[in-house]
């Protein structure tokens, strides 16, 4: 592929808890729906990247039941950040220095788990 030629973004997770994972993207994380279907949601995360959320029992990929995935959000402040999660209910992890920044995890109903950093 040659540089420069990728134009856009999109990482699919594939769920079996299809309905609580789009409420979560979009009701806990608030993020934007860009697109949705009868079996797949997109939401923009920032120009051009877009994390779509696809019912794992109308595509021929399975779930990978959050093994192995880490999605990476850069927020303006992570101290904000797991504070407002945590007022609403969302179990996070302590706040950790990684790579030259702080960072914390959560993980949405289907297991990915969310690093959120700053």
């Amino acid at each position: 592929m040659p540089a420069g030629s990728i134009k856009r973004i999109n990482t699919i997770l594939y769920c079996r808890n299809w309905d609580t994972t789009v409420k979560f993207y979009r009701d806990v994380l608030k993020l934007m729906v860009n697109h949705k279907t009868e079996w797949l949601v997109e939401f923009q995360l920032v120009d051009n990247a877009y994390l779509s959320i696809a019912n794992a029992a109308n595509t021929s990929i399975q779930s990978s039941n959050g093994s192995g995935i880490t999605l990476s959000f850069q927020v303006e402040n992570v101290d904000v950040a797991q504070r407002q999660f945590r007022e609403i209910g969302i179990e996070t992890g302590p706040i950790k220095p990684i790579w030259g920044a702080r960072a914390f995890y959560i993980f949405d109903p289907e297991g990915h788990r969310i690093e959120l950093w700053s």
